[in-house]
């Protein structure tokens, strides 16, 4: 069996001081000919990044409408989280293909999870690339199978996307977040728009005052009287974190006393993430005025937030 995520418990009562009463009643209205249908969610980590995000709040909250829902993590190692993150990257416009190699590790791992997926849910709901070619191996499958991707697809590597458009177009549905990342050349099924959205009510989001984010930010060094520019983000090559340096170089020419905070968290899905990290330290060539953060130092969503409001 693939790994189970433990979500613990939410109750859509709770924003009611956030969300109209009709909106509530709506969201009710609209789960009942759902209630009881068992819904997977399958993701590639459980830590680390805006899926696992998402899906610590939505799940719980659509157990409380009435379905039974479940999150489930694939396996994988450094080898094929290597290769998803080239598929990754290659989505979302790097020019680098794919070897031979690396399409067949691909290809490997999806049918290693598959051989450990137990296919008697309603709805399975596969995030982003890892997982996407788990479907291949269920073709007389009772479920509807939905790709939710939260990845940038407007300007794709074409050859890395048409190595996964057999896979895609075998889903009933996909999710993008933008009309403009729904690719043109891929015969999906039915493509709907699905705007990612934050949980107001978790650590990250909730209300903090100025005293308490100036009291934590204190704790890593920062100098509370002077500017702060801040960065909340992986260290990936599309977030930039040289390009933030460069930019916070050029913005010290004028304002000495800035300093610079790149806040961040690394996820197990990422090894490129480690090799980002050890480029960002370097470049930032041992700067005092250059904070470089993650869960490694103990940041956690108290702290982004913290970060975010100071």
């Amino acid at each position: 069996m693939l790994q189970l995520v433990d979500v613990g418990k939410k109750s859509i009562a709770d924003y009611t001081s956030l969300a109209s009463r009709g909106v509530m009643e709506e969201i009710r209205k609209l789960a009942e000919p759902l209630a009881g249908k068992r819904v997977l969610h399958l993701s590639a980590t459980a830590f680390g990044g805006g899926v696992a995000e998402i899906n610590y709040a939505l799940v719980p909250l659509m157990k409380d409408v009435g379905l039974d829902v479940e999150w489930r993590i694939i396996m994988g190692d450094d080898e094929f989280f290597g290769v998803t993150k080239a598929i990754h990257n290659a989505l979302q416009g790097d020019l680098h293909g794919l070897t031979t190699t690396q399409e067949d590790i691909f290809r490997r791992y999806n049918a290693m999870n598959a051989a450990e997926f137990e296919d008697d849910y309603d709805f399975v709901i596969v995030h982003d690339p890892q997982p996407a070619a788990m479907i291949d191996h269920f073709p007389e499958t009772p479920a509807s199978w939905i790709w939710r991707c939260h990845i940038d697809l407007s300007a794709p590597n074409h050859a890395v996307l048409d190595f996964l458009a057999a896979s895609l177009e075998r889903y009933d549905a996909s999710i993008f977040h933008m009309p403009e990342y729904v690719p043109q050349h891929v015969a999906l099924r039915q493509a709907f728009i699905w705007p990612p959205a934050i949980d107001p009510l978790t650590p990250k989001n909730m209300a903090l005052s100025a005293e308490d984010a100036s009291y934590v930010v204190d704790q890593f060094g920062i100098h509370l009287e002077r500017p702060l520019l801040t960065q909340i983000s992986r260290f990936d090559p599309w977030k930039d974190p040289l390009g933030v340096i460069d930019a916070y170089k050029l913005v010290k020419q004028t304002h000495p006393d800035v300093q610079l905070a790149l806040v961040g968290s690394m996820a197990h899905d990422d090894p490129e993430g480690w090799d980002y990290y050890n480029r960002t330290v370097a470049h930032a060539a041992g700067d005092p005025d250059i904070f470089i953060l993650s869960n490694l130092n103990n940041i956690g969503s108290v702290e982004v937030n913290a970060f975010q409001v100071h």
